[in-house]
């Protein structure tokens, strides 16, 4: 036997041998019995090949990011343990099992004394968004999965230098996959003005590059701990409907003021110490609004002990009694929030799936069809925005509970993506959702079980193909 044929003999033993024991690791840590199967059977045949990227695509934990509610030490605790004191004084019981579970899963309470205004699509956010930012006085806190270097992205970019200017403290995170398109002198030339810029994904510790699979898909922008705005909106010129591929986009934002600010500061707090490793001094006042409306905020991701914002969707379907209408540019469900759904609707609740007619991500787009083959024979009514491009996020329970946010219908959102979401069981603020989504289904068409069976052959191979990459989509 000559030294190349031993060696390549021994190469191959020890990548077998090291694929064994990451069979261990898969049967220890992979929720699902099909994932688990998936991975066992490659590292098994090509552990060489299957090794590395289980590491990348294969984790469903993002380790190191430290709950800073949660945690038993340091400075993170003390600021959870501060904004706990003064959340009590306004925090109030859930209004029901669901929301119970919610305030479980998000680790933060219910509260009145806010104020929540709904801002639909890119122009009045935009207008209120920036007019905010420019009466920053202490600082801005901001973090955006998506920022474009384009006229949105340039107006941002200066509204940011001109409160920095001013003294005002301003921290950026952006997702590092997200804004892979931002150019380095975008974010120099903020740097330079004193501007405190981050990715998010890896940070200094060397094995945070192996988590690459993980996304910060929140948008959240906090004006001196006393006005918040999240939804899902990025920033960029699409926003504001001038993509000549997607024409007008259909969105939507909500600004919050009031005590539920400080949950929002602190989900952001999170992100910071994470990416930067550092803890900001803050204020964590709270002052109620006269319009006293009760808001949860819930964040979600895969640091979370369990798939938070699953079992949230999962959970609403099963509490739902008449009414469950849900927005997402993507419809990906897991089997258990697919299973709830079917339930929910076998049970007589009006549950209506609102996605969008054009494709953003072809293989999503492709994998839908296969999920509406398995939901229209129960009951599920599954609407196709037509107006435009539709990326909302929103969920409506009943007549209890309103949801806008950053999380999809989708297993990144379920388990690999950072999320926040405002829940409200204010009347005034149901009925403003609704009537938005009554709108919205107006300008929508209602698909029919025939549709998928009179698509092409090879177009029912390429969405159940689709479909098989739907633990990664």
């Amino acid at each position: 036997m000559d030294e190349f044929t031993w060696l390549t003999g021994l190469g191959l033993f020890l990548a077998h041998l090291l694929g064994f024991v990451h069979i261990i690791h898969v049967l220890l840590n992979v929720r699902s019995s099909q994932g688990a199967i998936a991975w066992i059977l490659a590292l098994i045949v090509i552990p060489w090949a299957a090794i590395p990227f289980y590491w990348v695509a294969g984790r469903t934990r993002f380790d190191g990011y430290v709950r800073a509610r949660r945690s038993d030490e340091g400075k993170l605790r003390n600021q959870a343990n501060e904004m706990r004191q003064k959340l009590h004084e306004h925090s109030i019981p859930p209004i029901d099992a669901f929301g119970s579970a919610a305030e479980h899963l998000g680790g933060l309470p219910f509260t009145n004394g806010n104020r929540l205004e709904l801002l639909i699509n890119g122009e009045a956010t935009f207008k209120a968004m920036f007019k905010a930012i420019s009466s920053a006085q202490e600082y801005l806190l901001i973090n955006f999965y998506i920022v474009k270097d384009d006229k949105v992205g340039k107006r941002f970019q200066e509204a940011l230098i001109e409160r920095a200017r001013a003294g005002v403290r301003v921290y950026l995170i952006y997702d590092g996959f997200g804004s892979h398109s931002l150019p380095r002198r975008y974010v120099n030339k903020l740097e330079n003005e004193g501007i405190q810029c981050h990715a998010f994904g890896t940070n200094n510790k060397w094995w945070s590059r192996l988590q690459i699979n993980f996304r910060n898909h929140r948008k959240i922008v906090v004006i001196d701990g006393k006005t918040a705005f999240l939804g899902g909106i990025n920033i960029g010129d699409e926003y504001l409907g001038e993509d000549p591929k997607f024409g007008h986009w259909r969105d939507t934002h909500i600004r919050i003021t009031g005590p539920a600010v400080q949950a929002v500061q602190l989900v952001y707090l999170e992100d910071w110490n994470w990416a930067a490793n550092e803890i900001l001094d803050l204020n964590w006042s709270c002052t109620p609004h006269a319009a006293n409306q009760e808001c949860a905020i819930i964040p979600t991701g895969p640091s979370d002990f369990a798939d938070s914002w699953q079992l949230i969707v999962a959970e609403a379907a099963n509490s739902a009694r008449h009414r469950l209408w849900i927005t997402s540019p993507y419809f990906v469900p897991d089997g258990g929030v697919l299973t709830a759904l079917k339930t929910a609707a076998l049970r007589g609740v009006d549950v209506r799936i609102l996605i969008p007619e054009k494709p953003d991500h072809l293989i999503v787009w492709l994998a839908a069809f296969s999920y509406q083959a398995e939901s229209l024979p129960f009951g599920i009514k599954l609407y196709r925005y037509t107006a435009g491009f539709l990326h909302q996020k929103t969920m409506l329970i009943d007549e209890r509970l309103a949801c806008v946010g950053t999380a999809n219908l989708d297993n990144r959102s379920f388990r690999l993506n950072f999320e926040i979401s405002a829940f409200t069981s204010d009347a005034a603020f149901i009925r403003d959702v609704e009537e938005m989504l009554e709108k919205d289904f107006a300008d929508a068409r209602k698909i029919d079980h025939d549709e998928l069976e009179d698509r092409p052959f090879h177009f029912k191979i390429a969405s159940r193909a689709a479909r098989l990459m739907a633990p990664i989509l």
